[in-house]
């Protein structure tokens, strides 16, 4: 994995990692479209390394990746602000991985509805009685525009892992936030 600049706030915690990525729920996926950047919060899930989200099969996301593939995807957390004496050295205490790689779209049916399974459990656990299949999946299209829904697949070939971790007393009580 490759170091942050500021070393002092590098995470290599691989467990803390990979535990981090499994419960946060939003991720910012940046894209290279034309000469400016395009980044969009997305939900998503952490499964097999490698981040899965999914789309209405069109719209700008879906044109810029079909495009460009390469993909910076960012998922942070901000636990709190950290107090200190001198206001310059106020910080932030959080946690943020950035996942640098090719948003593949998935192709493979059984796949694509293993991703969307995982989705469901982990947005709305125990709200569906009956798993999804690979049928509904491929039948399934948006209100919007009457498209496929599609499921993208980023694998990590760069990672990078930072955080601030600060004892509690220095934090910045949450009512005062």
């Amino acid at each position: 994995m490759n170091q942050v600049s500021y070393t002092k706030r590098n995470c290599t915690d691989q467990q803390k990692i990979e535990t981090f990525l499994v419960q946060e729920r939003n991720g910012v996926l940046g894209m290279v479209s034309g000469i400016f950047p395009y980044a969009v919060p997305v939900n998503y899930v952490w499964h097999n390394g490698a981040v899965y989200f999914h789309g209405m099969g069109s719209g700008k996301k879906e044109e810029i990746l079909s495009q460009n593939p390469f993909v910076c995807f960012t998922i942070y957390k901000e636990q709190s602000t950290v107090t200190d004496p001198v206001p310059c050295h106020a910080d932030t205490a959080y946690i943020s991985v950035m996942i640098f790689g090719k948003a593949e779209k998935v192709t493979d049916p059984e796949e694509a509805t293993e991703a969307l399974q995982k989705v469901l459990d982990k947005f709305m656990p125990s709200y569906y009685s009956h798993p999804l299949t690979s049928t509904l999946i491929e039948n399934y299209r948006s209100s919007m525009d009457g498209n496929a829904v599609s499921v993208y697949r980023v694998t990590p070939q760069e990672m990078t892992a930072k955080e601030n971790s600060v004892e509690s007393e220095k934090l910045m009580p949450v009512e005062t936030r």
